[in-house]
């Protein structure tokens, strides 16, 4: 390859990004051939792309080799979960992947079912962390006002798997990480041949 020629670059939507951070961008999104493009409901985070992720108006159809969601699923109301996986689905190109993360309830209720609901089981870079944040939401954070951090529906394994399914995904893997995670890791490609 010729010195002035460069490699495609790859485009990954990263939803709900929050501030600029490279550290919260997975592996498989670092490096030359990806660019990251933020989106986020908050405009003070200052993204990319100003918006909410039940619809994504800004965000072209067909435009994202992959998609990135962190921890952003649980901040809705049940019945808008099909909406956000449906705009994931539509911005990305056939065959793009999408990989979504959340908190997984199955191993926050084991903790639960043991007696504990306010005692820290992880540290994070907002604080501890107990049970009940992961439950209901980050406490200090929406005492402080961020109601973007409440929580409004959860899943596990199977309830993720099963609404990127209704959704349109297919090739879908989800996977638990345990402690000190206690999350979900799912990846969904859009078909092929569209959706």
């Amino acid at each position: 390859m010729a010195a002035t020629e460069q490699e495609p670059v790859s485009q990954f939507l990263h939803v709900g990004s929050g501030p600029k951070n490279p550290k919260k961008i997975p592996a498989a999104f670092q490096g030359p051939q990806w660019r990251e493009v933020r989106l986020d409901i908050d405009p003070k985070v200052a993204p990319d792309i100003v918006g909410d992720i039940k619809a994504m108006p800004a965000a072209e159809t067909a435009r994202f080799d992959a998609l990135y969601s962190s921890h952003n699923l649980e901040h809705l109301y049940p019945h808008e979960v099909p909406l956000a996986l449906a705009e994931f689905l539509r911005v990305l190109k056939p065959g793009g992947l999408a990989l979504v993360t959340c908190p997984d309830l199955q191993a926050v209720a084991a903790h639960i079912a043991q007696g504990n609901l306010t005692q820290p089981i992880y540290t994070s870079p907002a604080g501890p962390i107990a049970p009940v944040d992961i439950l209901f939401g980050h406490r200090a954070s929406l005492a402080r006002g961020n109601l973007y951090m409440a929580h409004r529906t959860g899943f596990i394994t199977g309830s993720l798997g099963q609404a990127m399914a209704e959704a349109g995904f297919v090739d879908i893997k989800v996977t638990r990480r345990g402690a000190p995670h206690f999350d979900l890791w799912a990846q969904g490609y859009r078909p092929a041949g569209g959706a």
